[in-house]
């Protein structure tokens, strides 16, 4: 099987910094694999707080996470410094893809990239299309191809 190499910054639309902790590490002195998804849900969250997208309350968007999925290639641990690179590989009418690339420290290579998909569900619980004033947000994230 051939090895998809890893992503570059300049693959990524927008990033946060998300600082790891003692207890991220697993026994084998590298992070765990459960803190790489939590970083990547953390980081793809506040991406979306701070671009107007409520995810909390009572005007909050009810997008569910219907698919998750990460490829690794180096180890991360503490006290590394996390920068999660965000961009959208799909945009449907009721769903997206956000994908998501973890860098240590300064590397330009990610140290793992994953991505999520989620589809926004109405107060019946069924899919519901994404509005307009949300889908102009999340178009700088969009990725060609």
């Amino acid at each position: 099987m051939t090895r998809i190499p890893p992503g570059t910054r300049a693959d990524y639309r927008a990033f946060r910094a998300l600082p790891t902790r003692w207890m991220d590490n697993d026994e084998y002195g590298h992070m765990n694999n459960a803190t790489y998804l939590s970083f990547m849900d953390t980081a793809v969250s506040l991406w979306q707080l701070d671009n107007g997208i409520e995810i909390r309350g009572p005007q909050a968007l009810r997008f569910l996470v219907v698919e998750t999925g990460m490829r690794y290639h180096a180890e991360a641990g503490f006290p590394d410094l996390v920068h999660a690179g965000l961009r959208i590989g799909h945009l449907g009418q009721s769903s997206l893809r956000y994908e998501v690339g973890l860098f240590r420290n300064d590397e330009d290579s990610a140290c793992a990239e994953g991505h999520f998909a989620q589809v926004l569900t109405g107060d019946d619980h069924r899919p519901t299309p994404i509005p307009d004033p949300v889908r102009a947000r999340l178009a700088p994230l969009l990725v060609e191809g």
